[in-house]
């Protein structure tokens, strides 16, 4: 070993105050930089984690509000439907009642019309009649030569409107 030491020109002295310092050195930099730098990154080592923590947690609270907003939505289109569906089949009643009423107004209307058709025709029948008496009274009574009397107008009345009645 001594021809080791004096190979490399190794000094007993030297080495060991080498080897103290190498120590001093050590410890004054284990205290003062790898002790602060490892306590560094390991409290950035767990500030990660806990990011990698909060991303998942997000991720999860991410996918549970889109699953919470779909559900919103296909509610709220399943009542946008129902609501669209009632407001189709209440103006289809609507328009099936308008319907209705238009039809009974003209059934109304037609009814009217035919009664007054009826009572014109009843009025210009009536008048014809008495036009018709008197035409018939006033030729019978030139063709004759006489004067009626108010028993053979009565008499000649009934006949024309019985005749012009059948």
């Amino acid at each position: 070993m001594a021809d080791i030491l004096d190979t490399f020109k190794i000094e007993w002295p030297s080495f060991i105050a080498q080897c103290v310092i190498l120590l001093v050195v050590f410890a004054v930099l284990n205290k003062f930089a790898f002790g602060p730098i490892t306590q560094l990154l390991l409290e950035r080592r767990q500030r990660i984690e806990e990011a990698e923590a909060n991303f998942e947690k997000s991720k999860a609270n991410l996918a549970n509000a889109e699953g919470q907003a779909r559900g919103v939505v296909d509610a709220a289109n399943t009542h946008a439907a129902r609501m669209i569906k009632e407001a189709q089949d209440a103006a289809a009643a609507t328009a099936e009642k308008k319907r209705q009423e238009a039809i009974a107004e003209a059934t109304s209307i037609i009814a009217k019309g035919r009664e007054a058709t009826v009572i014109e025709r009843d009025q210009a029948f009536a008048t014809l009649k008495r036009d018709f008496g008197r035409l018939v009274i006033e030729t019978t009574g030139k063709v004759t030569g006489k004067v009626l009397s108010p028993d053979d107008h009565a008499r000649i009345n009934q006949e024309a409107v019985t005749q012009i009645s059948r």
